[in-house]
């Protein structure tokens, strides 16, 4: 495509235009490239509107001093009558008054002095800025929060109407939905709380939401990050945690330093670093417990506080048997199942509990069906005879 161009200028505050989005780039990391296009773009949109044109125009604005140019596009056509629009079409006779080496089939490009455009297009420029610093703005926090995904952040409750919560976090807004609400809690506006951020997603026209939660076990898994050195060197490390929000957690514990010792120091003297995390949490019991490679001795912890007579592994179906003593198994069992349920997502085995009693039952009505197979196996050997 040939082009052609006059050298009448148009400028709209060029200088400080061109300034500001120098600083932009510098301070907000706006390219300003992508500014100018977009501004570009804009313009044409603008002078369409504004001059009820059915041309095809180009805009450019100078990179370095900001002058606009109105640039017509007309294709060239061989002779005056093949003009059907003079609008989009121009002859190649007139065509090569404007650019001498212009064919039939190129563009011939005419520029535009519309009056009044210069008012029109710094509007509109100020405009597409505007926009652009927002959408930066918007993509820059996204970025920041995006990365701070699996952190705990402290905010002000903005709303807590029974659905879901709104946190202040600064910057952003932190939205907290039922099913990440600890069940036992209620929200008052103005209450300052801590919240693990589970995700970030693009909100209404693009703005980024916070998505945060209180139930998640990894907000348990922080919280003792926080709390206790060691977990956060890497002395110790956290193997599993399993929760029951607002009522019951259990997590287990492991230092390859046989020196140290992981349960206490997590519990720590006179139980004071555990008694912060309850707190944070308003109470919901945790038990700690030290893991193991061994997954008897690992199940036989996870179900603390009961106290376990024996366990019997299938480890090709990770399925456990687990016996305790009478008096021991309501409290393995737990309130509703909970205990078992716990100490089973934990260790990832299935795990039967019985009674001591139970088991001798089981026992005993196992060696009557021995007994009597035996029997049966005996008659028809001699009725066989």
């Amino acid at each position: 495509m040939k082009k052609t161009s006059k050298t009448n200028n148009q400028a709209i505050d060029s200088n400080e235009l061109i300034v500001a989005m120098n600083d932009l780039e510098k301070e907000n990391g706006i390219n300003k490239d992508y500014l100018l296009e977009a501004i570009e773009t804009a313009l044409v949109t603008a002078y369409k509107r504004n001059f009820d044109s059915a041309e095809n125009v180009r805009i450019t604005m100078d990179r370095e001093t900001g002058e606009i140019h109105v640039y017509a596009e007309k294709d060239v056509v061989e002779k005056p009558e093949d003009v059907e629009n003079s609008k989009l079409q121009i002859s190649l006779e007139d065509a090569r008054k404007i650019n001498k080496r212009l064919e039939v089939g190129d563009k011939a490009e005419i520029e535009q002095v519309p009056k009044n455009f210069g008012r029109i297009a710094a509007q509109t420029a100020k405009q597409v800025i505007v926009q652009k610093i927002r959408e930066a703005t918007r993509n820059f926090l996204f970025d920041e929060f995006n990365e701070r995904k699996g952190e705990i952040v402290s905010g002000i409750v903005q709303k807590a109407d029974g659905g879901i919560v709104v946190m202040d976090l600064g910057r952003l807004e932190g939205v907290m939905p039922v099913k990440e609400q600890i069940p036992t809690e209620k929200y008052k506006v103005n209450d300052k709380i801590r919240a693990y951020i589970l995700d970030v997603e693009r909100g209404a026209k693009g703005a980024p939401q916070v998505i945060v939660s209180r139930a998640h076990v990894d907000f348990v898994r922080k919280l003792f990050e926080l709390e206790i050195p060691e977990i956060y060197e890497g002395v110790i490390e956290i193997k599993g945690v399993s929760r029951d929000p607002g009522s019951r957690c259990k997590v287990a514990v492991y230092s390859p330093n046989e020196n140290i010792d992981p349960v206490g120091s997590c519990v720590g003297q006179k139980g004071i670093r555990i008694q912060n995390i309850i707190n944070e949490l308003n109470g919901e019991k945790i038990d700690v417990i030290e893991w193991s490679e061994d997954p008897a001795v690992y199940i036989s912890a996870a179900l603390l506080p009961a106290e376990v007579m024996a366990v019997d592994v299938k480890p090709e179906e990770k399925f456990a048997q687990v016996i305790v003593r009478d008096d021991q198994l309501s409290l393995a069992i737990g309130k509703a199942g909970q205990n078992a349920r716990l100490a089973a997502r934990l260790t990832n085995w299935k795990i039967d509990i019985k009674s001591e009693s139970q088991f001798r039952e089981m026992l005993a009505k196992l060696n009557e069906e021995q007994e009597e197979n035996k029997q049966e196996m005996s008659e028809d050997t001699q009725t066989g005879e």
